[in-house]
Parts: C-alpha cells; sequence; structure tokens
C-alpha cells in the first residue's frame, strides 16, 4: 500500500462493504482482489488520488484485464466481468462520498460474454430418457411420459407446457396440435407428432382420471398426485430423475431447456428452416433461434473432419 489517497478511498470502500452492506468475507476478499490489481494499475499510470482518475483509465484497465498487459494473469470475460463490477462500485462510492467530483466509470460496461451454446441431448439419448419416464406402476409413469414426449415433440417451454388446459390440445391424427401460450402472452399452434399423442392419450385415458380423484375440478392437463396443476419446478424434478434413471452423461447438467433445445437443434440438423424452427419454438426474433445453427455446423464440421479423406493433413 503506497497511503495515498486511492489507497484510503479504496480501504474505505472495502469496509462499506464489508460493515453497511453486510457482504460475506469471501465476497468482500473477492473485491479486494480484484481492487488490488486496478490500483496497482492506477499507480504505474501516475495517479495519486480518485479525482485524477478517467473514463479513459477505466476503459483501458478493461482491456489490461482481457490481455493481461499489466504482467497479471488474462481474465476470461465473466472473471472480468466481476473485476470491472467491483471497479464500477468503487467510482460510484467516490462520486457519492464527494472524494470524486463524478464517477468515472459510469458508462463503462463489462466485456460482453460468449453466448452459451444450448446443451442438447442426441436422439438415442431422448429415447432413454423417454423410456425412462415411463418406468413403474401406477398413474405418474404415464404421465411423466405423457409430459416428456410432449416436450420434445413441440419444443414447449416447461412453464407452457405445465400450463397447459385439456382444452388446449387436439389430438385428432389428421391435425394433431396444441395451442402454448409463450412470453409475452403470444400464443402459437404447434404440430404434436404421433409419438407424442399416442403417450397423452394413454396419460388421458388410463391415468388422469386416477390423479383427479383428490382435486377440485382443475381443467390442467397435467396433475400432481393430489389432483392439481402439476408445477414447474415439479415437472423439472421429473425430467432430472428420468434422466438419472437413464444414466446420461450429462444428467447432472439436465435443465429444464434441455428437451426444448434438443428440438431445435434435432429439426435443424434435419434441414429444417430456421424461420420455420422459430415460429415453432415462439421466438419473437430468428436471431434468437440461429443460436442453435451453431450447434449443427459444429456437428457437420465432426462429422466432415472424420470423415472427408482430405480434411485432415
Amino acid at each position: 500500500m503506497t497511503g495515498n489517497l486511492l489507497h484510503d478511498a479504496a480501504r474505505d470502500y472495502l469496509a462499506h462493504l464489508a460493515v453497511e452492506r453486510g457482504l460475506a468475507p469471501n465476497t468482500v476478499d473477492a473485491y479486494r482482489r480484484d481492487l488490488t490489481r486496478y490500483l496497482g494499475y492506477l499507480d504505474a499510470a501516475g495517479r495519486t488520488r480518485p479525482t485524477d482518475v478517467t473514463e479513459r483509465d477505466v476503459e483501458d484497465f478493461v482491456l489490461v484485464l482481457r490481455t493481461g498487459s499489466d504482467g497479471s494473469a488474462v481474465l476470461s470475460a465473466s472473471s472480468a466481468a466481476r473485476a470491472v463490477v467491483a471497479v464500477r462500485g468503487w467510482h460510484r462510492f467516490c462520486a457519492r462520498e464527494g472524494l470524486a467530483g463524478e464517477d468515472a466509470a459510469r458508462s463503462v460496461h463489462p466485456p460482453s460474454q460468449p453466448r452459451r451454446l444450448p446443451k442438447a441431448i442426441s436422439t438415442d439419448e431422448v429415447e432413454r430418457l423417454l423410456e425412462a419416464a415411463s418406468v413403474g406402476d401406477g398413474p405418474v409413469p404415464l404421465r411423466d411420459r405423457a409430459l416428456l414426449e410432449l416436450l420434445y415433440s413441440t419444443g414447449a417451454r416447461i412453464s407452457e407446457a405445465v400450463g397447459l388446459d385439456v382444452d388446449d390440445l387436439d389430438l385428432d391424427p389428421e391435425r394433431a396440435s396444441v395451442r402454448l401460450m409463450g412470453k409475452g402472452r403470444r400464443e402459437r399452434v404447434v404440430p404434436v407428432g404421433s409419438f407424442a399423442v399416442q403417450a397423452v392419450e394413454a396419460y388421458l385415458v388410463r391415468s388422469r382420471p386416477a390423479l383427479a380423484v383428490g382435486g377440485r375440478g382443475t381443467p390442467a392437463l397435467f396433475l400432481n398426485t393430489r389432483g392439481a396443476r402439476l408445477t414447474r419446478q415439479s415437472a423439472w424434478a421429473v425430467l432430472r430423475a428420468s434422466a438419472v434413471r437413464a444414466d446420461l452423461p450429462v444428467a447432472a447438467h439436465v435443465s429444464p431447456h434441455t428437451l426444448r433445445h434438443s428440438f431445435a437443434t434435432h429439426l435443424l440438423a434435419g434441414g429444417a428452416d430456421v424461420r420455420v424452427v422459430q415460429e415453432l419454438l415462439g421466438h419473437a426474433s430468428v436471431t434468437t433461434t440461429q443460436i442453435y445453427t451453431q450447434v449443427t455446423v459444429d456437428t457437420l464440421r465432426e462429422v466432415y473432419a472424420a470423415s472427408h479423406p482430405r480434411a485432415l493433413g
């Protein structure tokens, strides 16, 4: 520590985080590490007071985090974003406490993080998952199989599926479809495949009446064992339990969107137009759907590299 006003202000800020805001010791330590690197950068730049620091200094520090030009480690986008949060918080504190005339970091934003590709499972893994859902006796396995079949057949969000009423389904083999209510109350009608139709029909005939006995006549399609509408959390638990039972390698990472991601990825891999998949998923913009095209391009690249005689040197 140099004893200059910058370091004094940093100590005051860390004390504020610990005492007044009550942040956990580990969180305060993380802020301390990030600010120590920032203060070292400012020291090297000849800054000694909070009023000396400019927006350009903060912007250059963000670049330093991503290049390691200060001799320290290069940070990933997520770690750099965490450091920028610490820096922004400190500058905001300095401005609020009158230690600086303005917040030099106000307009500086963390580096954008790479968009994570959706996690999809293979068609073989989907089949194993669906089979695992129907293991056991009684009405619950039939319900679970129908739920997962419908999710994979339509690409519905789990929240959309558990929000369905019986009347939202048309199971006529010639026009089988489901009416889904998506984000922003946008309604869409999505075709339902024959396997899902069979599973839902089996559930409606052989399972739902038994589950409905303890309820109050709800129109909900999917019921819990008390006869009430199945919750999103319970539906997720069904998915996770089935993934574990199927011994899927990704069982620990299965999310509520796993079957939705797989639905989109498998459609595009099979040649579906991205705008058709956009409509089926209920995306307002095709840009949102295009992230799935990267998944299929990666798959094509792997197949090409493994199969083409002159793909690799």
